[in-house]
């Protein structure tokens, strides 16, 4: 079976090697045949070791397939049938589970240190407990979720990951009011995401902000009202908002400085909403007045804020229904042997999303 490794944190390049096999399947586990897997900018921060990854491991968390077999005690799949994979899949018992707060359930990153594949070399993990840059994976039964017969594969692993993050991040956490103006700092599919769900709630200003041109006209194409580069950031705060700053701010980079500049682009009893996934050691800093003064909420946004289940069904929904665009977040696709033009595409930023075709 082919798979893409990193053999070890820090490598900027994959090996596509035909040696892996899977382990672990066994009770409550499924093995999916992976069909499409997108490359998501996490994938990137697992490698250079900006998210914690256990190596070796095989990236990829984006994905949808087929269910190839069933573990005992799997009821709700069965051979055939479509999937998408959810890497933060909820245990619904925890004490976050029974509050609402699924996304915040921590029964899913067990799968994270249980590897997911052997090959002579040894064990080998996937990224996340599930590891789709790769022909096959044998996940938990939880984090394989049917998916109706119309939607393709390749849209399928989107909603997987950066569209429910994107518009979760809108709809749920911001709870965007009609009306208001927005800024979203990264316009890759997950930003891209943040703008349509900020459009679907009604803003009446989205800009874009993201240094790559394409990038900024993409985000026109989806539902921004102007797109500019970060140096044009403090001019577009003044001649929009008057100086005083926008209602909602979404920062979708994971950098502190990003977040710092998002902070201060939000007006008074503004929020300021954190998508991007940063590293342990970079501290974002406020003085104790201005948290106070300003009262500006700040709103982290895990997986999109919410019951990860009903938000793919609701992506499906708007997906159907023409008020979304998710195929044309698709930009780029590729083999699983040309994964590493894909790490090329998403590093330079030409691609919003590529979709490796396994």
């Amino acid at each position: 079976m082919r798979a893409a490794v990193l053999h070890e944190i820090g490598q900027d390049k994959l090996e596509v090697l035909d040696d892996f096999e899977t382990t672990g399947f066994g009770p409550g586990k499924v093995k999916i045949r992976v069909r499409a897997t997108g490359l998501c900018h996490s994938d990137l921060s697992a490698m250079s070791g900006v998210l914690p990854q256990p190596g070796p491991f095989v990236p990829g968390h984006e994905g949808a397939g087929e269910i190839l077999e069933v573990g005992d005690g799997v009821t709700h799949v069965k051979p055939g049938d479509r999937v998408l994979v959810c890497w933060l899949p909820s245990c619904g018992e925890c004490p976050a589970c029974r509050r609402g707060q699924q996304q915040l359930c921590l029964a899913g990153f067990v799968n994270a240190g249980v590897p997911n594949y052997r090959r002579s070399g040894g064990d080998v993990f996937g990224f996340a407990g599930t590891g789709t840059f790769a022909e096959e994976t044998v996940v938990d039964a939880r984090c394989a979720v049917p998916i109706p017969d119309d939607v393709p594969f390749d849209i399928a692993a989107l909603i997987g990951c950066g569209v429910t993050t994107g518009l979760g991040a809108a709809i749920n956490t911001a709870d965007v009011a009609a009306g208001a103006s927005v800024a979203v700092i990264g316009c890759g599919g997950v930003g891209i995401s943040a703008i349509q769900g900020a459009k679907l709630k009604g803003a009446a200003e989205i800009v874009a902000v993201d240094p790559v041109q394409s990038r900024r006209e993409a985000a026109l194409r989806f539902g921004a009202t102007k797109a500019i580069a970060p140096d044009e950031l403090d001019d577009a705060k003044q001649n929009i908002t008057a100086g005083e700053g926008f209602d909602y701010v979404f920062e979708v980079v994971g950098k502190s400085a990003t977040a710092r500049k998002a902070y201060e682009t939000t007006r008074r009893g503004g929020s300021l909403i954190v998508v991007g996934a940063g590293a342990l050691d970079d501290h974002l800093q406020f003085n104790m007045f201005e948290l106070f003064f300003d009262e500006k909420r700040i709103l982290p946004s895990m997986y999109g804020g919410g019951d990860v289940l009903a938000s793919y069904e609701r992506a499906i929904n708007l997906w159907r229904a023409g008020r979304i665009d998710l195929a044309g977040l698709i930009t780029h696709r590729v083999q699983l042997g040309e994964i590493n033009e894909a790490i090329e595409q998403m590093r330079t930023g030409v691609a919003l999303r590529t979709c490796i075709e396994i």
